[in-house]
């Protein structure tokens, strides 16, 4: 596994490949490769960050159950600037919602797998990304998808 960094306005992120795959974002500054797709997801990341991409197009790979990769792939399909509960997307797979609390927490790539656009039935939810919440926050300002929070 590989893995390239940048400065973001939510911190350092690290991106990191694995056969042709981004399989995990984290909140550091590591970097030891480069690759295209390295290359690719610093672009695509910039890019979103600066207001100029709302949708990412990179091979993903969700290390994990079944249900953890059935949760990763709802939470792509919400679009940028909306969001979804806990509860809704539980009612769309079928299951209760603590469980989808728990895989949202376990998003090995967030941003990129929007897990800050998942919200609580009456509040903001967690968010396991360096920051908490206060990173949620900025996630959905940046999207204009904070509407809610004002």
């Amino acid at each position: 596994m590989i893995s390239a960094s940048l400065e973001t306005p939510v911190g350092p992120l690290s991106v990191s490949e694995r056969d042709g795959a981004i399989v995990r974002l984290d909140w550091t500054a590591e970097a030891d490769g480069s690759s295209a797709l390295l290359t690719a997801a610093l672009a695509q990341l910039r890019a979103y960050f600066a207001g100029e991409l709302t949708e990412f197009d990179l091979p993903l790979q969700v290390d994990g159950s079944d249900f953890q990769r059935a949760v990763c792939n709802t939470m792509l399909a919400i679009p940028f600037g909306e969001t979804r509960t806990y509860g809704e997307i539980a009612k769309e797979l079928g299951v209760p919602p603590q469980p989808v609390g728990n895989a949202c927490g376990g998003n090995p790539i967030p941003v990129i797998i929007p897990c800050h656009r998942v919200l609580g039935a009456s509040g903001l939810g967690g968010f396991s990304g360096k920051g908490g919440v206060e990173t949620k926050v900025e996630l959905l300002k940046h999207e204009s998808a904070a509407g809610l929070l004002i």
